[in-house]
């Protein structure tokens, strides 16, 4: 597994902290690779706006 350093803001680390608190997830790096999953299998399932799915910014 590769390490990747990102910065993110209070806010969002302050809920992934919740969540890992509640139980949802074990961790906060296992709390953000399933984001990271749930973002690329959007992308390819060809998210639109119109499905309802969200879009992600594409930089």
């Amino acid at each position: 597994m590769e390490r990747v350093t990102l910065r993110i803001p209070k806010q969002q680390i302050e809920e992934v902290e919740q969540l890992v608190d509640s139980g949802e997830f074990p961790n906060r790096s296992e709390a953000i690779r399933s984001a990271v999953r749930e973002m690329i299998n959007e992308q390819q399932d060809g998210p639109t706006e119109q499905s309802g799915k969200r879009t992600w910014a594409k930089v």
